[in-house]
């Protein structure tokens, strides 16, 4: 038996070697003869997905019954990465012999979707846990060995192809519980992943989207090229993200909104809540902010892929059910300043975000600063304009600039939309961006600490009006600041902060009064949108000085504001 297996496994081996080298000729021959490119989806499917710009996303699986995040908390060694969880590996890997979601419904978690105005659905088949919620023949570590004894990847199959939902599938590459997974019987591991995309891409009808999690691995640790091809071959119109070491269909921005990107498809994945998976009583993010985290998405060409983690029971927490259906009955309203929409002509910034389609731009606005939104000029004529959150708006075009003036009485704190008509198509408009109004922008900066000195991660990044950068510091870095110098003594009276993960705890606000730094303003938490007014200060150098954070603290951006005249 034992010989059987090794002359299996080494024909296997043989195979895999002979495959390597099948891409690139692959690739020559596609330049002559035309045949299918097996790395990358077809304009149409990507057009296709794009056009849906809402999806929902769903971390679900056993550990749902202790409320820790999916995989991270699992305990033990994580082979190809540092770290561990809180949960001891022998726990955490039994979980599922208690799992019994008896509540679950698919077609429900499919209305749900619906109901959010949302296109399609994303699932996690596998975390890195290596569990896998689908009724894999290649394992016993499965959704149907335990109590529930359902395949819950089946059942969302048909539940999306019933309600026409579009389908995807989250899988990770990364397996810290399966035995030869980066050991020196890697090449076993490889053949199990692969075998376990190819049950997938067969056994469930058609697949829209497949979402790997490769947590930075290569091309090479998954065999990549081969098994795009096999994915492919076996679901043509698939779309298939960045994460398996190669640059694929779409990129893939975390737990936060992407800068604006017009020539390559992307996608933010975040969470309605804090962590992926459920956790009780996880703090969720307002309806303001999930309206605007998808208009600011869609306004930087992208799509939004938001999660819910279901409870231990198969249900989806009702209070996220709640502001699904909000946002779904605002989309009722307002969709088609989002659906089928490119991102633009006007760049995302701290005032809002702007949308396109055929001869109309839809300017969203999210924060009013001033009487009047100023835009950059366009050539080609607004010919009408309207409001479609009610109201009347005065619209004035010069060479110059566009002037869109609201009543207060029409301006809507969640967002104003204003449709503007042109005598044109808006698509042949380059993209332009508003002049900053922060006194800091691109000046010049230093910080106490940088995250591992990369500079990708330099102060510099939260001065640049980009909320898609970041300035972040070393893992438990308690105390740092970032020092802006204005280039010459410049009056504010206003700052905004945008901090990630909410790590900040006290905070203050100084400026350097000759060779003393000055307190003019403090504070605790920062969070995503922090704003705060002031009696007007007078100085070249300003200091955001982070007293203490519960962990490294990072910054996405870092605003000065003048007084408004």
């Amino acid at each position: 038996m034992l010989t059987n297996v090794w002359s299996k496994f080494s024909i296997g081996i043989f195979l895999g070697l002979v495959m390597c080298f099948l891409p690139a000729c692959s690739a020559r021959q596609a330049g002559a003869s035309g045949s299918k490119d097996y790395l990358n989806a077809g304009d149409q499917d990507v057009q296709a997905w794009r056009q849906m710009k809402f999806g929902l996303f769903i971390h679900w699986g056993p550990v749902s019954l202790k409320g820790t995040e999916i995989g991270w908390s699992r305990g033990g060694e994580r082979r190809g990465r540092t770290g561990t969880g809180s949960i001891p590996a022998e726990i955490y890997d039994n979980l599922y012999k208690q799992f019994n979601p008896v509540k679950f419904d698919a077609e429900q978690w499919v209305q749900i979707a619906k109901d959010a105005g949302m296109k399609y659905l994303v699932f996690t088949s596998k975390h890195h846990d290596g569990f896998s919620m689908f009724d894999s023949k290649l394992t016993d570590y499965k959704i149907t060995n335990s109590p529930f004894k359902r395949d819950v990847v089946k059942e969302l199959a048909d539940a999306c192809h019933k309600g026409g939902l579009k389908l995807g599938y989250y899988y990770s590459p990364p397996d810290w519980y399966h035995q030869d997974y980066r050991t020196e019987n890697h090449a076993r591991y490889i053949e199990f992943l692969h075998g376990q995309l190819r049950e997938i891409c067969s056994n469930y009808g058609r697949i829209d989207i497949i979402w790997f999690d490769g947590l930075g691995g290569s091309a090479k640790d998954w065999d990549s090229e081969n098994l795009f091809k096999m994915i492919r071959q076996l679901q043509p119109n698939v779309i298939i993200n960045n994460r398996a070491g190669l640059p694929a269909d779409h990129d893939t921005p975390e737990q936060r909104i992407g800068k604006f990107q017009n020539d390559r498809p992307w996608e933010t994945c975040m969470t309605i809540c804090r962590q992926w998976a459920w956790k009780p009583n996880d703090q969720m993010k307002s309806f303001k902010q999930c309206i605007q985290t998808l208009v600011k998405t869609v306004g930087g060409d992208g799509n939004l892929l938001f999660n819910v983690g279901p409870m231990p029971d198969g249900r989806i927490e009702p209070r996220q059910v709640e502001r699904l259906k909000e946002m779904g009955a605002w989309l009722k309203k307002y969709g088609q300043s989002i659906y089928g929409t490119r991102g633009g002509p006007f760049k995302p910034g701290p005032w809002g975000a702007s949308t396109h389609k055929g001869g109309t731009i839809y300017v969203h606005v999210l924060n009013w600063s001033g009487e009047q939104l100023i835009l950059p000029p366009i050539p080609k004529k607004i010919v009408a304009n309207s409001i479609l959150t009610g109201g009347t708006a005065n619209v004035k075009q010069t060479d110059e600039a566009i002037e869109i003036s609201v009543p207060k009485a029409y301006r809507h704190e969640i967002d104003t939309i204003i449709k503007l008509q042109l005598d044109g198509p808006a698509d042949e408009l380059a993209p332009i961006g508003l002049p900053s109004a922060s006194l800091a922008h691109e000046k010049k900066v230093r910080a106490s600490n940088i995250y591992q000195k990369n500079r990708h991660y330099g102060p510099d990044m939260a001065v640049d009006d980009d909320p898609a950068t970041r300035w972040a510091t070393d893992t438990g870095t308690k105390q740092a600041w970032p020092e802006v110098d204005l280039g010459k003594a410049a009056t504010f009276n206003q700052v905004k902060i945008a901090e990630a993960y909410d790590r900040v705890q006290e905070f203050e606000l100084q400026y350097k009064n000759s060779t003393q730094w000055k307190t003019f303003a403090r504070g605790t938490k920062i969070g995503a949108d922090y704003s705060k007014t002031f009696e007007p200060v007078t100085a070249r150098q300003v200091r955001l000085n982070i007293l203490n954070s519960t962990d490294g603290p990072t910054i996405w951006e870092f605003q000065l504001l003048a007084p408004k005249k």
